[in-house]
């Protein structure tokens, strides 16, 4: 059968009539005929569009319809079908590429959770060791028995001989004889003072600790500085008393701390705004915050 786009041109030039007036009375584009009479059908609109031109020009120059769109059912059919077959792998594609788009998306929000919850993990760790520190637990007092006091050595009588260290004998009726004193049985410890009427056991430096008596006068040397501090919160605190080696507690609300020195005190709180500190019974501060940490606080006598 002959293709459609050709018999449209034979008909059309045997009754004499150009592209341009078939486009004029037919209202359709003179690039569509052309296509159409070429066989061009790239150039043309969907099928159905298409289908439409092909009965308007039979109808225009006077041939059957149905044999028009069966003559071009015949001759754009292939072209068709491949047509479909590239819309429907198109849409495929696009929806392939819809699917794949969201997948980048699902995998992007899922990294994101995972990374917040990884940094809020460690950021809860961080706080647990930091107020999960030991506090330092002050040593035990040793335990010491009381220090015997040794009576005086006895002196042997006049009427008796005693030897000397050096082998010589001498009786108690030589003038200037002299006994040898003993030596004590027992050496005191070095952390206990003996005094004439009592032993006095010396605490070591850290929480409540009082300074020792006067020798001269027998009462306690009072320090010229007293830190008190009372946690309203948790928190821990570092105290360096005089210059010393540094005091690191951690206190629970309620509980009470106190130290005491000579010069000043260099204070490092990790709640500032969780604890109440007062100097000789002046209230200080406060230094900070609740939850922040205040450093190198340096407390001492004014003037």
């Amino acid at each position: 059968m002959e293709a459609v786009g050709e018999f449209f041109r034979q008909v059309r030039e045997t009754k004499g009539l150009t592209i341009d007036e078939v486009a004029s009375k037919t209202r359709i584009r003179t690039d569509f005929l052309k296509a159409l009479e070429d066989g061009n059908f790239a150039k043309l609109p969907d099928q159905v569009f298409a289908k439409g031109f092909v009965r308007t020009y039979a109808r225009s120059l006077g041939l059957d319809e149905e044999d028009a769109i069966h003559r071009f059912t015949e001759s754009a059919g292939a072209f068709y079908d491949k047509q479909e077959e590239r819309e429907r792998l198109r849409v495929r594609q696009a929806e392939d590429e819809r699917r794949r788009r969201t997948n980048r998306k699902t995998l992007v929000l899922g990294l994101g959770v995972a990374v917040l919850l990884l940094i809020l993990l460690l950021t809860r760790e961080q706080s647990s060791i930091l107020f999960s520190r030991p506090a330092p637990v002050p040593p035990p007092l040793a335990l010491q028995e009381p220090i015997p006091i040794l009576p005086p050595p006895e002196v042997a009588p006049p009427d008796e001989e005693e030897t000397t260290p050096a082998g010589q004998v001498t009786t108690g009726s030589e003038e200037g004889a002299r006994a040898t004193p003993a030596e004590p049985l027992v050496s005191p410890a070095p952390s206990a003072s003996v005094t004439p009427d009592r032993v006095m056991i010396q605490e070591p430096s850290g929480v409540q600790a009082n300074m020792p008596d006067d020798p001269l006068s027998g009462q306690a040397v009072q320090s010229p500085l007293v830190l008190d501090l009372e946690a309203l919160e948790l928190t821990w605190v570092v105290v360096q008393i005089d210059g010393g080696s540094p005091h690191e507690a951690l206190l629970r609300a309620g509980e009470r701390v106190t130290w005491k020195g000579n010069n000043q005190f260099t204070l490092t709180l990790g709640n500032a705004g969780g604890v109440r500190v007062e100097l000789n019974g002046e209230p200080k501060g406060p230094f900070g915050p609740s939850g922040s940490v205040a450093r190198d606080i340096v407390l001492k006598l004014e003037g």
